[in-house]
């Protein structure tokens, strides 16, 4: 049984998580995890039994010494909270570890133990995976979810894939089962590059995410980090002829696909995180704080006994804040990329125009806005189709 003791009760709570392994090509969804639990100083609450899902040889424990004493890390699932200050202040519980080896089921109920404890309303889990995608393009980040009501309601698509999954998939499962909304976010990283890291698909999953819970996430020195990466494999695949021919292809079928992509409804979400962002005080986000009260720590039972908690009531699944009033304008205006532009104008960075990168860079408005085209336009020939971005893994494997 799952004991709180202690700790104030969560505002408004989503939990997101991310697990390093086959769901995580080039470790861009466990960063993205690790940086909101940075930048958000979060306090470690509980972390599952390492015993009880893990093969040590084939993730093994790591020794470190301690003002000189020896002490083993062992690789595990941990969770952590943190509040979210603002005028709407509101907690996020966040979920980061390594795909369990064994006891999926059991693995799965676990966490959502927790999240039926701390009164979890949604549960956002982080993925990514191998594509056919170029690196001089906006990150692909698609929402999926197995639940229809949340799929209209928050513009996502339902997923129809069926085929072998991670544990991304399975977990999402068990939160639809459990009666919580759960949806999955998968960025698709260029297969030719798969090495870890990839701030520029960590950068597009957490713009995705600033949308879908209409938080203002910090993002640091991401962006930066994201142009320094791109300049890096623009020169290695400069070296290669036959890469460049390669990345030449990618970007017309990819430039070619995105067309249509080019709506007043892209531009109007990216307008939307626009005037989010240069108006910090104003939104439900703001400068995050760590939750008071960590150091007392959650206390749970170990043992194989321990009775599932009650599930609280879920409410029903609201679209995203402000997403009727952008689509409106969009709608009303059909002059919207013009204003588009205008407003970028005043914008300290490049200007934001759907379906391109402009200069080469990852700048967050740019590929912010690029992201939510290629999520509006997924069905309009993108290669990594939302089916297999739900639970599949993409021939050649992730790059974690």
């Amino acid at each position: 049984m799952i004991e709180l003791e202690g700790v104030p009760e969560l505002i408004d709570p989503v939990m997101v998580a991310a697990f390093e392994g086959w769901n995580d090509a080039g470790d861009a969804a466990s960063t993205a995890v690790a940086h909101l639990d940075r930048e958000w100083k979060g306090e470690v609450f509980a972390a599952l039994d390492a015993e009880d899902y893990y093969d040590f040889q084939v993730n093994r424990p790591t020794v470190f010494l301690d003002n000189g004493v020896r002490k083993i890390t062992w690789p595990t699932t941990r969770l952590s909270v943190v509040r979210v200050g603002g005028e709407k202040p509101r907690d996020l519980v966040l979920v980061r570890g390594i795909e369990p080896s064994m006891r999926w089921r059991s693995f799965c109920n676990e966490i959502l133990a927790f999240a039926h404890e701390l009164g979890v309303e949604m549960v956002v889990i982080l993925g990514a995976l191998l594509g056919d995608t170029p690196h001089t393009r906006p990150v692909p980040v698609s929402g999926v979810t197995s639940d229809p009501d949340l799929a209209r309601t928050m513009d996502l698509e339902e997923t129809r894939y069926e085929g072998p999954t991670g544990i991304v998939g399975i977990l999402q499962e068990a939160c639809t089962h459990a009666g919580v909304p759960a949806v999955s976010l998968w960025a698709a990283v260029p297969h030719y590059v798969s090495q870890p890291p990839n701030p520029k698909a960590t950068l597009a999953l957490l713009n995705r995410l600033e949308d879908l819970i209409g938080l203002r996430i910090p993002l640091g020195e991401l962006p930066e980090d994201a142009r320094a990466w791109q300049v890096g494999v623009d020169q290695l695949a400069a070296e290669d002829s036959e890469v460049a021919e390669y990345v030449q292809t990618l970007e017309e079928a990819r430039d070619t696909a995105e067309l249509p992509e080019a709506s007043g409804e892209a531009i109007a979400r990216e307008f939307e995180r626009y005037l989010r962002r240069r108006e910090p005080g104003t939104g439900p986000g703001g400068p995050g704080v760590a939750m008071e009260g960590g150091d007392t720590p959650f206390l749970r039972d170990t043992g194989a006994g321990r009775t599932r908690p009650p599930k609280p009531e879920q409410p029903g699944p609201e679209a995203i804040p402000g997403a009727e009033a952008a689509e409106a304008e969009a709608t009303e205006r059909p002059d919207a990329p013009a204003a588009s532009e205008s407003a970028a104008e005043d914008a300290p960075e490049t200007s934001p125009e759907p379906g391109a990168d402009p200069g080469g860079s990852a700048s967050t408005d740019a590929e912010a806005g690029a992201d939510a085209g290629a999520d509006a336009g997924a069905d309009a020939g993108q290669e990594t189709d939302s089916d297999s971005e739900a639970d599949g893994r993409p021939e050649g494997g992730t790059g974690a």
